[in-house]
């Protein structure tokens, strides 16, 4: 349905996590290197529960062999706190891909840069950010609830 792009991932629960989040909606979460972690990491696999082994999953090297990687007119969507473009405000379509950056530092500035039109945000209030996996579940649910409707 979707795709879930982590960036450098450093926590291994949020990524099992998300990689719930990802088979409950059909979607593939694809994971760029390099990680904070092993795949084989203990806090990953409890995090996935026994579902970890049937999340559909894509590694790549990097963003740009991701790209390569995917027909032209793939839509990329950049989340991110440098934009005042909410989520809620793109029309999402089955194959889109999600992108998220690292827990600590978030998307490469460059990469925002270079895909300003497609960046989008979450709305908040009182903090800077939310945990990854939470940031993850309410943008895809989003998506999800447009696909549905």
């Amino acid at each position: 349905m979707f795709n879930v792009v982590l960036v450098e991932p450093e926590i291994p629960p949020n990524t099992g996590n998300i990689g719930r989040l990802c088979l409950a909606t059909r979607s593939t979460l694809h994971l760029i290197k390099p990680f904070g972690f092993s795949l084989d990491d203990r806090q990953l696999r409890r995090a996935g529960l026994d579902y970890w082994q049937e999340v559909p999953l894509q590694l790549w090297d990097s963003f740009g062999s991701l790209q390569r990687g995917q027909p032209p007119g793939t839509r990329y969507f950049f989340l991110t706190t440098k934009t005042q473009c909410p989520y809620y405000s793109v029309n999402f379509r089955d194959d889109d891909f999600i992108v998220f950056g690292r827990e600590t530092k978030g998307l490469p500035r460059k990469l925002l840069a270079v895909n300003a039109d497609n960046c989008i945000t979450i709305p908040m209030h009182g903090t800077r950010s939310l945990n990854l996996a939470t940031a993850v579940a309410i943008v895809l649910f989003e998506a999800v609830r447009q696909q549905q409707a």
